[in-house]
């Protein structure tokens, strides 16, 4: 498929196009800068590759977990190109494209991937992976939660499976626990993937058009987890 993918949910701004069999990309560590480069990121791969949004079928972006306004710069963006285009689009979990950035360049296929992004406020963003033939699979649900709370789980998943533990994002080194267990646990396949890439992306795009998890500019959504969490601790709103 012909796709452009766009992702500013952390301090990372990167955009990819497929087209063909050419993939283009572009990738910045640039904090509070994404609304000023995103756009000139967009022109500068649909310019080298000498196509236009036209020519494309599907568009994506990173719908989160990540800050609330680098999620909402790339909703608004992808929005945006939609309405104009008609085009459909799918949103990708960052935690996930982690992941896949991992399984993708990993030799360990029977390894955990155990995501976790920097929060803030003393939480991670944070969901685990395992590797299948047909791509990954969740073992933990995307969720924010304390560190400990992380490592908690993915003790119980490695006592079950004896697997090891590959450990991708922020997070792990933003809290002195999680930087301990990996240290002790995760040994020589411990990632230096700590920021979500909209290269991909490209992929999870195209396997959820496959399934029709795909939707119009104006049923977009991004995800905010800690949003979810603090509703749901409201007394009547479960």
């Amino acid at each position: 498929m012909n796709i452009l993918a766009i992702d500013t949910a952390t301090e990372a701004c990167s955009v990819a196009l497929q087209f063909k069999d050419t993939v283009i990309t572009r990738f910045e560590i640039c904090p509070q800068q994404h609304s000023q480069r995103l756009l000139p990121m967009v022109d500068e791969v649909l310019k080298e590759a000498k196509v236009s949004l036209g020519d494309l079928d599907l568009l994506a972006f990173g719908r989160g977990p990540g800050s609330f306004t680098g999620v909402r710069i790339a909703t608004g963006m992808i929005q945006g190109l939609a309405l104009g285009t008609g085009l459909k689009v799918a949103g990708v979990s960052t935690l996930e494209a982690m992941a896949f950035e991992v399984a993708s360049k990993t030799q360990h296929k029977d390894a955990l991937i155990a995501v976790a992004s920097d929060a803030r406020m003393g939480e991670v963003y944070f969901a685990v992976y395992s590797q299948s033939q047909n791509g990954l699979v969740l073992c933990v649900e995307e969720q924010v939660c304390p560190p400990e709370m992380a490592i908690e789980q993915l003790k119980v998943l490695r006592e079950e499976n004896g697997a090891a533990v590959i450990a991708a994002g922020t997070g792990w080194s933003a809290y002195q626990e999680l930087d301990n267990w990996k240290s002790e646990v995760c040994g020589e396949v411990a990632s230096d993937i700590t920021l979500p890439n909209a290269q991909y992306m490209l992929k999870l795009a195209t396997d959820a058009h496959n399934k029709g998890e795909v939707s119009d500019a104006v049923n977009v959504e991004p995800v905010y987890l800690r949003d979810k969490v603090t509703w749901k601790k409201l007394p009547g709103r479960e």
